[in-house]
């Protein structure tokens, strides 16, 4: 048994996760009241498969557009202060510096990826995270960090002039949030994936805070 993951790091994983999926359900009500970016009837140049159409009523949450805006704010601070808190966790520490990607850890990505392919037979070695969970940690929060930014954009375009006009605008910083949701989905269907594939002993350690069993090697 060996300690992996402090009460702090699993009560924010958690917990970030269920703003997460409320805030994506909410915000997708949000977009069902005008689903198009641009002027109306005006053509959009960037991709949205979406574009014209809403979702099922089983991924929204908030029944419509005021109750869709109500639950996207009452969750966003939370999510905020509850990324916040693993980021200082992180800072004060120093867990950052087992997940932080650096330059160095490119080609040891790129061997992980070769075994995740079936293209390598012998595991690579790696520390408490191998350099593919480093780059996905290191580009997550990165990107909460867009989405967070990009919302405050949307949200105060006229008072937060300066950060909605860095998007390109406001249309451009709500398409970039919209196109963040997916970011998030893909990631969690992905990371949930290999989890279950790969390494099921690190799910009861993100619960119990033990992993049972040995790492492939160390640093």
């Amino acid at each position: 048994m060996v300690k992996r993951h402090h009460a702090v790091v699993r009560a924010t994983h958690w917990l970030n996760a269920l703003l997460l999926l409320g805030m994506i359900a909410s915000g997708l009500q949000i977009y069902g009241a005008y689903a198009h970016f641009g002027p109306r009837g005006a053509p959009y140049p960037l991709l949205n498969p979406w574009d014209g159409s809403g979702f099922p009523a089983w991924a929204r949450l908030g029944g419509w557009l005021a109750g869709g805006l109500n639950w996207h704010f009452a969750l966003a601070w939370p999510f905020v202060l509850t990324g916040l808190a693993y980021v200082v966790f992180l800072v004060v520490s120093g867990e950052w510096r087992s997940l932080l990607f650096r330059p160095r850890d490119i080609r040891p990505a790129w061997e992980m990826q070769r075994y995740y392919l079936g293209l390598r037979s012998e595991h690579p070695p790696q520390g408490k995270h191998n350099a593919l969970q480093k780059l996905a940690y290191t580009t997550i929060v990165s990107l909460g960090a867009l989405a967070v930014a990009s919302g405050f954009a949307i949200y105060k375009p006229v008072q937060l002039w300066w950060l909605t006009a860095l998007f390109g605008g406001y249309e451009l910083a709500r398409y970039w949030h919209f196109l963040l949701v997916w970011v998030f989905v893909a990631f969690t269907l992905l990371h949930v994936l290999l989890v279950l594939l790969v390494d099921r002993a690190s799910l009861r350690a993100m619960v119990s805070g033990w992993y049972r069993g040995r790492f492939p090697s160390h640093d």
